[in-house]
């Protein structure tokens, strides 16, 4: 049996629509006709007209949650997507979770209708999904797989309000300042030229940036947004990429938050996956495009190949002189204790916890250097508009 989407016209001439189970397209046609319905379209719920369909990380989480609940108290997997569909009210999720209902209903995996849905579930999702369905803790594996895309959503919305404030001040000191530039100097420095007065040095340097900045602001906006253009590109070549990286993560505190950051989302998905009876190296092969830098992915790699060849992981990961140390220590003591995905968990917090300490201190260094640069620079341009006035009250007395 299969599941099918219609819309069809009763007696009266009413459209209606819904979901029916058939065999096939032609007999849900029939059984249509039967209810004393004129088919009108008639549609299989799979297709890749629901490639098309994009969740909200949000949304992934609540419907992972929910499907988590049901399978572990005990419903069949049909039934649970059917209990879910019909709780949901966010009309994407309904549609995957329609073609998800069709795809169980012709016999196939919940992993194999999931790859149906290229574009809504990433790869983690559907190897933790084929990994419980082969142990048999589905319910399990999606409950610790909803905690973690939580976390990856907590933890990527935090990143985000630190760095908002920051933004918005730069972005506000920066339209101040043109507007300053472009308009208020001009108008009030031009009443001390017109009286044929020495200007002080300093406004007169201030006037010449505020000519160049009108005469040239639009060629220099131009310049700017090619160069960013050109260095985009640039970066999409893997050898200067990694260079910069590797410069990246040689800086002080941001190096140090981004190399965290990838620890942390690395321990975190290895140790779902290891828990949930993935081998180590599919689940290092899975983990790897997660990597947001590809000197890492280069370093797990390697790592990789060192386990393949019989190595520990801890001690494969130590050769590649990248990872942080601590992360390396656990991961070696969960090896020996036969504890490693509780010690990956560990792992992940600890790593998760250095990249909010470094969040903060970044964030409470840009916020006073920001206020201090922008009060600096409305200081001289204040400065250079009050030293003419101040010269013209000394003449007069």
């Amino acid at each position: 049996m299969a599941a099918f989407r219609y819309q069809a016209l009763d007696r009266a001439g009413r459209r209606l629509q819904g979901e029916l189970e058939a065999e096939s397209p032609r007999a849900a046609r029939a059984r249509l006709r039967e209810r004393g319905c004129l088919p009108l379209v008639v549609d299989s719920v799979g297709g890749a007209r629901s490639a098309r369909i994009h969740l909200s990380a949000g949304a992934l989480v609540l419907l992972t949650q929910q499907l988590s609940t049901l399978l572990n108290a005990g419903l069949p997997l049909e039934q649970a997507l059917s209990a879910v569909i019909e709780q949901s009210e966010h009309a994407p999720s309904r549609r995957v979770l329609d073609t998800l209902r069709g795809e169980i209903l012709q016999g196939n995996s919940l992993a194999a209708a999931l790859g149906v849905l290229p574009g809504v579930f990433p790869a983690l999702y559907c190897s933790l999904v084929d990994a419980g369905e082969h142990s048999g803790r589905l319910g399990a594996v999606l409950l610790r797989l909803a905690d973690y895309l939580e976390r990856r959503a907590r933890a990527r919305h935090q990143v985000i309000q630190a760095l908002a404030y920051p933004v918005a001040v730069m972005s506000v000191a920066i339209l101040v300042v043109t507007g300053l530039m472009t308009y208020v100097v001009p108008q009030v420095v031009g009443v001390f030229i017109q009286t044929k007065q020495a200007l002080p040095w300093l406004t007169r340097a201030l006037m010449t940036l505020s000519n160049g900045l009108r005469d040239w602001g639009v060629i220099c906006v131009l310049v700017i947004t090619v160069a960013g253009v050109g260095s985009a590109r640039l970066l999409r070549q893997p050898a200067m990429r990694r260079r910069v990286e590797r410069y990246c993560l040689a800086l002080p505190v941001l190096g140090r938050m981004v190399l965290a950051l990838n620890a942390a989302r690395m321990a975190s998905t290895l140790a779902i996956l290891v828990s949930s009876g993935v081998p180590l190296l599919s689940a290092l092969a899975t983990v790897r495009p997660l990597l947001s830098l590809l000197v890492l992915q280069d370093a797990l790699v390697d790592s990789a190949e060192g386990v393949r060849e019989g190595q520990s992981l801890a001690g494969a990961l130590a050769r590649a002189r990248l990872f942080p140390p601590v992360l390396v220590h656990l991961i070696g003591s969960g090896e020996a204790s036969g504890t490693l995905a509780s010690m990956l968990e560990r792992a992940a917090e600890q790593q998760q916890q250095e990249v909010e300490r470094r969040l903060g201190t970044m964030t409470a260094l840009l916020e006073p250097l920001l206020i201090l640069v922008m009060g600096g620079v409305v200081m001289v341009i204040v400065l250079a508009v009050m030293l003419p006035i101040i010269d013209m009250n000394q003449m007069v007395h």
